[in-house]
């Protein structure tokens, strides 16, 4: 495992799922003053919302992953799906790292919990840990097989490329 190159994937993986997001939140948010959308039919449909969010959250994070994997198949040039792992570990060293410094900082840098008007999601909190746990769970899945599948693909280059000189030289 190349871990260079397999920070190089996470760092690709984590650009290019902020990019998406931002992306599809530019035109949801598009779409949404387009039409005139109130918070109304949201609400009404909060479970629908709810799904179709957690299943375009899923798709940007594998295709993210299976970007992170290619950058890391591709630099390290050996051993893909070690290379998928790699990246997939640096999101988890990187996930521990942030909530530890999250848990010593404490509220002290929370500042959306220390504005009065900030709006608040209608879901009560027990539906939202259950669903959330299950998203979460599916993420990391998603993240872990997007990265080993990314990884694949990138090693196919050199496959391939390897493949070709052999064959010449015969």
């Amino acid at each position: 495992m190349k871990f260079g190159a397999c920070f190089f994937g996470w760092l690709t993986a984590t650009g290019t799922a902020m990019l998406l997001t931002a992306s599809l939140t530019a035109i949801g948010a598009g779409a949404g003053l387009g039409q005139d959308v109130t918070a109304g039919p949201a609400s009404a449909n909060a479970e629908t919302v709810g799904l179709v969010g957690a299943i375009v959250l899923v798709v940007i994070v594998l295709v993210a992953y299976f970007a992170g994997g290619y950058v890391a198949g591709r630099t390290a040039r050996f051993s893909g799906v070690k290379q998928g792992l790699g990246v997939w570990l640096w999101a988890l060293i990187i996930a521990v790292v942030v909530a530890i410094l999250s848990a010593i900082a404490g509220a002290q840098f929370n500042i959306l919990g220390s504005l009065n008007g900030f709006p608040r999601i209608p879901i009560n909190e027990g539906t939202l840990t259950t669903r959330g746990v299950i998203t979460a769970v599916v993420l990391v899945l998603a993240a872990l097989v997007g990265a080993i599948l990314g990884g694949l693909t990138g090693i196919r280059f050199h496959r391939r490329v390897d493949h070709t000189n052999l064959d010449s030289t015969h």
